[in-house]
């Protein structure tokens, strides 16, 4: 059974994508925590991070590079932050978001309600500040 990833990644569920290459996908997480909050998915299922193959690990960081860069760019923050938590999907991922404070990557903050068209938003602002 395809996990929730999977079907965003396949297009069966909608999202608002940032970036794209043949081993990740990148998107906005339609519940985050703060505006700007990314979510990097691998293009193949495995549930725990660490378990996905060397190749994709090496290569995580590169593709995530410039996503980080056009977040810092496109919102007031101190940093990209970034958390590997992975317990409510199972399907290894990783969680790009600007930051002023550790708290800001307290996972167990009430999450933000977006409107379609504040998503929309902030993808573009992202998206046109990636190089």
């Amino acid at each position: 059974m395809s996990t929730l990833f999977t079907k965003i990644i396949n297009g069966e569920i909608p999202s608002y994508v940032i970036k794209e290459d043949e081993n990740f996908f990148a998107f906005l997480d339609i519940f985050p925590l703060v505006e700007g909050h990314v979510l990097i998915v691998p293009k193949i299922e495995v549930d725990k991070f660490f378990d996905l193959p060397e190749l994709y690990l090496e290569k995580l960081f590169s593709f995530a590079q410039p996503i980080a860069k056009a977040i810092e760019a496109s919102f007031e923050c101190n940093r990209c932050g970034m958390s590997v938590i992975g317990l409510e999907v199972p399907h290894a991922h990783l969680h790009l978001l600007p930051i002023n404070s550790a708290d800001d990557l307290n996972f167990t903050r009430p999450k933000l309600s977006l409107s379609q068209d504040e998503l929309l938003a902030i993808q573009q602002k992202i998206v046109s500040c990636l190089k």
